[in-house]
């Protein structure tokens, strides 16, 4: 199977990422092309703890949230293509440029996350992103990290 279109489940997410429930927003990937784009998923559940507050009669997802998921795919993309060992590397975000909502994300959408290297330059990755539900784009934007040891 190659890399397009195997499935990075989340054994392996967990192997990348340092993040952990609550506060991971992948669920799995499949798509990948080494150093180039990757799709992630995020399947919205109405038990996430953001729900009880943003907003409680109109369960939205935070925008806010909705980038840290395509920051998290960058994540994922970056670690399989350095081949990172969370143990001793660290994927941290950097900046994130020209964020637009289009559309809310709300419990029980299956948020579909396109993400595309721009840039590798001395070690900063810079991402292309869009959130979609069915097809429909609710959120992108443009948004960089890099790689730096674990600290002890």
């Amino acid at each position: 199977m190659s890399d397009e279109t195997m499935i990075i489940g989340p054994d392996e997410i967990l192997r990348r990422l340092p993040h952990r429930y609550p506060f991971l927003m992948v669920d799995r990937a499949e798509a990948y092309v080494p150093g180039e784009s990757i799709v992630g998923f995020k399947c919205v559940s109405a038990a996430e703890p953001h729900f009880q507050g943003h907003f409680p009669e109109n369960p939205v997802m935070p925008g806010v949230l909705i980038i840290e998921a395509l920051a998290q795919t960058g994540a994922i993309l970056m670690s399989k293509t350095l081949n990172a060992d969370i143990s001793n590397t660290l994927i941290y975000f950097m900046g994130v440029e020209q964020a637009k909502f289009r559309r809310p994300v709300r419990p029980g959408d299956v948020l579909e996350m396109p993400v595309e290297v721009t840039a590798n330059r001395r070690g900063v990755f810079k991402f292309k992103g869009e959130a979609r539900v069915n097809g429909v784009r609710c959120a992108d934007a443009t948004f960089s990290a890099t790689s730096a040891p674990r600290e002890a």
